[in-house]
Protein backbone atom coordinates (compact mmCIF):
# COMPACT_ATOMS: atom_id res chain seq x y z
CA UNK A 1 0.00 0.00 0.00
CA UNK A 2 1.56 2.94 -1.25
CA UNK A 3 1.08 6.62 0.46
CA UNK A 4 -1.34 7.34 -2.11
CA UNK A 5 -3.43 4.43 -2.16
CA UNK A 6 -3.49 4.58 1.79
CA UNK A 7 -5.17 8.49 1.81
CA UNK A 8 -7.38 6.72 -0.67
CA UNK A 9 -8.92 4.75 1.83
CA UNK A 10 -9.43 7.02 4.05
CA UNK A 11 -13.43 6.66 4.40
CA UNK A 12 -12.39 3.21 5.43
CA UNK A 13 -10.64 3.53 8.43
CA UNK A 14 -11.16 5.61 11.54
CA UNK A 15 -9.22 8.83 11.48
CA UNK A 16 -6.53 8.30 14.42
CA UNK A 17 -6.01 12.01 15.56
CA UNK A 18 -2.53 10.66 17.34
CA UNK A 19 -0.72 7.78 16.22
CA UNK A 20 2.83 6.66 17.74
CA UNK A 21 4.94 4.47 16.52
CA UNK A 22 8.36 3.10 17.55
CA UNK A 23 11.08 2.61 15.23
CA UNK A 24 9.15 4.67 12.45
CA UNK A 25 12.91 5.75 11.11
CA UNK A 26 13.17 2.46 8.74
CA UNK A 27 11.82 -0.50 7.80
CA UNK A 28 8.51 -1.79 8.49
CA UNK A 29 8.21 1.39 10.68
CA UNK A 30 9.06 4.02 8.43
CA UNK A 31 6.38 2.58 5.64
CA UNK A 32 3.67 2.32 8.45
CA UNK A 33 4.51 5.85 9.26
CA UNK A 34 4.19 7.00 5.43
CA UNK A 35 1.09 5.34 4.95
CA UNK A 36 -1.04 6.25 8.36
CA UNK A 37 0.60 10.23 8.09
CA UNK A 38 -1.40 9.58 4.51
CA UNK A 39 -4.76 8.98 6.41
CA UNK A 40 -4.60 12.21 7.76
CA UNK A 41 -3.95 11.07 11.25
CA UNK A 42 -0.49 13.15 13.35
CA UNK A 43 2.07 10.54 13.65
CA UNK A 44 4.80 10.69 16.30
CA UNK A 45 8.23 9.32 15.26
CA UNK A 46 9.33 7.32 18.07
CA UNK A 47 12.97 6.70 17.15
CA UNK A 48 16.64 6.32 19.27
CA UNK A 49 18.24 8.59 16.56
CA UNK A 50 16.63 12.18 16.15
CA UNK A 51 18.79 12.57 12.71
CA UNK A 52 17.16 9.38 11.09
CA UNK A 53 14.03 10.26 12.46
CA UNK A 54 14.69 13.53 10.78
CA UNK A 55 15.69 12.30 7.45
CA UNK A 56 12.38 9.88 7.62
CA UNK A 57 10.42 13.33 8.41
CA UNK A 58 11.95 14.72 5.05
CA UNK A 59 11.30 11.60 2.93
CA UNK A 60 7.56 10.96 4.78
CA UNK A 61 6.65 14.94 3.55
CA UNK A 62 8.10 14.14 0.05
CA UNK A 63 5.50 11.27 -0.43
CA UNK A 64 2.87 12.91 2.09
CA UNK A 65 2.88 16.44 1.46
CA UNK A 66 0.26 17.43 3.98
CA UNK A 67 1.80 14.94 6.63
CA UNK A 68 1.55 15.97 10.51
CA UNK A 69 4.14 14.70 12.35
CA UNK A 70 6.42 14.77 15.57
CA UNK A 71 9.54 13.17 16.35
CA UNK A 72 10.27 11.73 20.12
CA UNK A 73 13.64 10.37 21.07
CA UNK A 74 13.50 6.48 22.25
CA UNK A 75 15.73 3.80 22.55
CA UNK A 76 13.82 0.79 24.37
CA UNK A 77 16.98 -0.72 25.38
CA UNK A 78 16.59 1.77 28.28
CA UNK A 79 13.86 1.88 30.60
CA UNK A 80 15.27 5.38 31.61
CA UNK A 81 14.67 6.61 28.25
CA UNK A 82 11.78 5.00 28.21
CA UNK A 83 10.18 6.81 31.17
CA UNK A 84 11.31 10.21 29.29
CA UNK A 85 9.55 8.99 26.21
CA UNK A 86 6.37 7.95 27.60
CA UNK A 87 6.54 12.10 29.84
CA UNK A 88 7.11 13.26 26.62
CA UNK A 89 4.14 12.15 24.51
CA UNK A 90 1.82 11.97 27.53
CA UNK A 91 2.37 16.06 27.83
CA UNK A 92 1.10 16.34 24.47
CA UNK A 93 -2.55 14.64 24.94
CA UNK A 94 -4.51 11.45 24.73
CA UNK A 95 -2.65 8.77 22.39
CA UNK A 96 -5.38 7.22 19.95
CA UNK A 97 -2.87 4.19 19.05
CA UNK A 98 0.61 2.62 19.83
CA UNK A 99 2.33 1.12 17.11
CA UNK A 100 5.26 -1.13 19.06
CA UNK A 101 7.32 -1.92 16.25
CA UNK A 102 10.66 -1.20 17.06
CA UNK A 103 12.74 -3.68 17.54
CA UNK A 104 16.35 -5.44 16.95
CA UNK A 105 16.83 -8.99 15.34
CA UNK A 106 19.76 -11.76 16.28
CA UNK A 107 23.01 -10.81 17.08
CA UNK A 108 25.86 -14.37 16.92
CA UNK A 109 27.04 -12.94 20.63
CA UNK A 110 24.78 -12.47 23.27
CA UNK A 111 24.65 -8.77 24.42
CA UNK A 112 22.58 -6.86 26.74
CA UNK A 113 20.73 -3.64 27.46
CA UNK A 114 21.45 -0.64 29.76
CA UNK A 115 19.74 -2.18 32.58
CA UNK A 116 21.29 -5.82 31.62
CA UNK A 117 18.41 -7.72 29.90
CA UNK A 118 19.28 -9.52 26.79
CA UNK A 119 19.44 -7.45 23.99
CA UNK A 120 16.52 -8.78 22.10
CA UNK A 121 14.11 -10.10 25.01
CA UNK A 122 14.80 -6.54 26.22
CA UNK A 123 14.49 -4.17 23.37
CA UNK A 124 11.41 -6.34 21.58
CA UNK A 125 9.34 -7.15 24.82
CA UNK A 126 10.31 -5.43 28.06
CA UNK A 127 10.93 -1.79 26.25
CA UNK A 128 7.22 -2.01 24.90
CA UNK A 129 5.95 -3.57 27.99
CA UNK A 130 7.32 -0.75 29.66
CA UNK A 131 6.00 2.23 26.94
CA UNK A 132 2.86 0.29 26.96
CA UNK A 133 2.54 0.16 30.49
CA UNK A 134 3.18 4.19 30.51
CA UNK A 135 1.16 5.32 27.70
CA UNK A 136 -1.68 3.48 28.98
CA UNK A 137 -3.63 6.78 30.95
CA UNK A 138 -3.51 8.40 27.38
CA UNK A 139 -4.77 5.17 25.66
CA UNK A 140 -7.50 5.41 28.26
CA UNK A 141 -7.85 8.99 27.29
CA UNK A 142 -8.35 8.67 23.59
CA UNK A 143 -12.44 7.67 22.32
CA UNK A 144 -10.95 4.30 21.12
CA UNK A 145 -7.56 3.74 22.39
CA UNK A 146 -6.11 0.67 20.09
CA UNK A 147 -2.27 -0.91 20.73
CA UNK A 148 -0.67 -2.83 17.75
CA UNK A 149 1.92 -5.22 18.50
CA UNK A 150 4.67 -6.07 16.05
CA UNK A 151 4.51 -10.21 15.89
CA UNK A 152 6.59 -12.88 13.42
CA UNK A 153 6.27 -15.96 12.09
CA UNK A 154 9.40 -16.89 13.66
CA UNK A 155 7.08 -17.77 17.15
CA UNK A 156 5.87 -20.65 15.18
CA UNK A 157 9.21 -22.61 16.04
CA UNK A 158 9.86 -21.50 19.71
CA UNK A 159 8.48 -21.49 22.93
CA UNK A 160 9.23 -19.05 25.96
CA UNK A 161 12.04 -20.31 28.16
CA UNK A 162 10.99 -18.51 31.31
CA UNK A 163 13.66 -20.45 33.28
CA UNK A 164 16.36 -18.61 31.43
CA UNK A 165 14.59 -15.83 29.63
CA UNK A 166 18.01 -13.82 29.43
CA UNK A 167 19.38 -17.10 27.92
CA UNK A 168 22.42 -16.95 30.11
CA UNK A 169 22.77 -20.29 29.74
CA UNK A 170 22.89 -21.14 26.27
CA UNK A 171 22.69 -18.09 23.90
CA UNK A 172 21.64 -18.73 20.02
CA UNK A 173 20.62 -15.38 18.19
CA UNK A 174 18.05 -16.68 15.92
CA UNK A 175 16.74 -18.34 19.17
CA UNK A 176 16.63 -15.21 21.39
CA UNK A 177 14.73 -13.02 18.39
CA UNK A 178 12.15 -15.55 18.27
CA UNK A 179 11.71 -15.94 21.53
CA UNK A 180 11.43 -12.60 21.86
CA UNK A 181 8.82 -12.25 19.25
CA UNK A 182 6.76 -14.95 20.86
CA UNK A 183 6.90 -13.12 24.48
CA UNK A 184 5.31 -9.53 22.12
CA UNK A 185 2.51 -11.84 20.52
CA UNK A 186 1.59 -13.29 24.18
CA UNK A 187 2.09 -10.08 25.96
CA UNK A 188 -0.15 -8.61 23.07
CA UNK A 189 -3.14 -11.35 23.83
CA UNK A 190 -2.92 -11.34 27.41
CA UNK A 191 -2.91 -7.62 27.37
CA UNK A 192 -6.15 -7.21 25.68
CA UNK A 193 -7.72 -10.21 28.05
CA UNK A 194 -7.33 -8.27 30.92
CA UNK A 195 -8.03 -4.86 29.52
CA UNK A 196 -11.41 -6.60 28.54
CA UNK A 197 -11.76 -7.85 32.05
CA UNK A 198 -10.67 -4.59 33.56
CA UNK A 199 -13.54 -3.00 31.62
CA UNK A 200 -11.17 -0.55 29.82
CA UNK A 201 -12.15 0.90 26.49
CA UNK A 202 -8.46 0.05 25.17
CA UNK A 203 -7.59 -2.69 22.47
CA UNK A 204 -4.51 -4.75 21.90
CA UNK A 205 -4.28 -6.27 18.66
CA UNK A 206 -1.10 -7.96 17.47
CA UNK A 207 -0.06 -7.72 13.22
CA UNK A 208 3.28 -9.26 11.42
CA UNK A 209 4.51 -8.52 7.92
CA UNK A 210 5.07 -12.20 6.75
CA UNK A 211 8.23 -12.39 4.75
CA UNK A 212 9.39 -8.88 4.05
CA UNK A 213 12.81 -7.94 2.59
CA UNK A 214 14.39 -4.68 2.12
CA UNK A 215 15.43 -5.96 -1.38
CA UNK A 216 12.26 -5.88 -2.82
CA UNK A 217 10.97 -3.00 -0.94
CA UNK A 218 10.47 0.28 -2.91
CA UNK A 219 13.07 3.15 -3.15
CA UNK A 220 13.23 5.71 -0.44
CA UNK A 221 16.86 7.10 -0.49
CA UNK A 222 18.78 7.46 2.55
CA UNK A 223 15.74 5.45 4.31
CA UNK A 224 16.11 1.96 2.75
CA UNK A 225 18.96 0.39 1.68
CA UNK A 226 18.62 -1.88 -1.40
CA UNK A 227 20.95 -4.52 -3.40
CA UNK A 228 20.50 -5.09 -7.15
CA UNK A 229 19.98 -8.06 -7.82
CA UNK A 230 19.25 -9.98 -11.42
CA UNK A 231 15.94 -9.57 -12.25
CA UNK A 232 15.20 -13.61 -12.69
CA UNK A 233 16.21 -13.70 -9.02
CA UNK A 234 13.89 -10.89 -7.71
CA UNK A 235 11.39 -12.47 -9.68
CA UNK A 236 11.76 -15.91 -7.64
CA UNK A 237 12.23 -13.91 -4.15
CA UNK A 238 8.67 -12.23 -4.73
CA UNK A 239 7.37 -15.87 -4.92
CA UNK A 240 7.67 -15.82 -1.45
CA UNK A 241 8.24 -12.53 -0.04
CA UNK A 242 7.45 -8.97 -0.64
CA UNK A 243 8.87 -5.70 -0.08
CA UNK A 244 8.79 -3.50 3.46
CA UNK A 245 6.11 -1.43 2.02
CA UNK A 246 3.88 -4.16 1.67
CA UNK A 247 5.12 -5.87 5.33
CA UNK A 248 3.90 -2.40 6.67
CA UNK A 249 0.21 -3.37 5.11
CA UNK A 250 -1.18 -5.30 8.70
CA UNK A 251 0.37 -3.49 10.51
CA UNK A 252 -0.95 0.09 9.63
CA UNK A 253 -4.25 -1.43 8.63
CA UNK A 254 -4.43 -3.16 12.43
CA UNK A 255 -3.96 0.58 13.80
CA UNK A 256 -6.75 2.12 12.03
CA UNK A 257 -9.21 -0.55 10.06
CA UNK A 258 -12.63 -0.01 11.26
CA UNK A 259 -13.48 -4.03 11.44
CA UNK A 260 -10.18 -5.16 13.94
CA UNK A 261 -11.14 -5.89 17.49
CA UNK A 262 -9.48 -5.95 20.69
CA UNK A 263 -6.99 -9.69 20.68
CA UNK A 264 -7.07 -10.35 16.37
CA UNK A 265 -3.77 -11.47 14.77
CA UNK A 266 -3.46 -9.39 11.16
CA UNK A 267 -1.09 -10.34 8.81
CA UNK A 268 -0.75 -11.30 4.89
CA UNK A 269 -3.40 -13.48 3.41
CA UNK A 270 -1.21 -15.03 0.68
CA UNK A 271 0.64 -18.57 1.43
CA UNK A 272 1.68 -19.26 4.51
CA UNK A 273 1.35 -15.67 5.72
CA UNK A 274 4.51 -15.23 3.79
CA UNK A 275 2.81 -12.48 1.58
CA UNK A 276 -0.55 -10.91 0.56
CA UNK A 277 -2.94 -8.32 1.75
CA UNK A 278 -3.70 -7.55 5.32
CA UNK A 279 -6.10 -10.12 6.42
CA UNK A 280 -7.26 -11.91 9.77
CA UNK A 281 -4.90 -14.84 10.41
CA UNK A 282 -4.24 -17.59 12.72
CA UNK A 283 -1.56 -17.38 15.34
CA UNK A 284 -0.24 -20.81 16.57
CA UNK A 285 -2.50 -21.47 20.07
CA UNK A 286 0.71 -21.74 21.97
CA UNK A 287 0.68 -17.34 22.01
CA UNK A 288 -2.30 -17.59 24.13
CA UNK A 289 -1.30 -20.21 26.87
CA UNK A 290 -2.83 -18.72 30.01
CA UNK A 291 0.02 -20.27 32.11
CA UNK A 292 2.59 -19.25 30.29
CA UNK A 293 1.32 -15.48 29.94
CA UNK A 294 0.81 -15.18 33.22
CA UNK A 295 4.22 -16.28 34.07
CA UNK A 296 5.73 -13.90 31.04
CA UNK A 297 3.35 -11.01 32.74
CA UNK A 298 4.82 -11.28 36.30
CA UNK A 299 8.59 -11.84 35.32
CA UNK A 300 7.91 -8.61 33.03
CA UNK A 301 6.24 -6.53 35.67
CA UNK A 302 9.00 -7.68 38.48
CA UNK A 303 11.56 -6.59 35.71
CA UNK A 304 10.35 -3.22 34.43
CA UNK A 305 8.91 -2.58 38.41
CA UNK A 306 5.47 -1.48 36.43
CA UNK A 307 2.14 -3.07 36.20
CA UNK A 308 -0.15 -2.70 33.39
CA UNK A 309 -3.09 -3.80 34.10
CA UNK A 310 -3.97 -4.35 37.99
CA UNK A 311 -7.45 -6.82 38.95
Amino acid sequence: MSADEAGAHRPDVVKRPRIVITGANAGLGYFAAEQLAATGARVVLACRSETKARAAVESILAHVPDADLEIVVLDLADLESVRRCAERILSGGPVDTLVANAGVVGSSRRQTTVDGFELQFGTNHLGHFALVTRLLPALTEAEAGCIVHLGSISHRFVRLDLDDPMMVARYRGHTAYARSKLAVMTFGFELDRRLREAGSPVRSVVAHPGFALDTLTERRPGIIARRRLPAPLVGLLRTVCQGKEQGARPLAYAAVGTDVQGGEYWGPDGWFQLTGAPSLVRARPHTRDRRAAARLWNLSARLTRLQPVTA
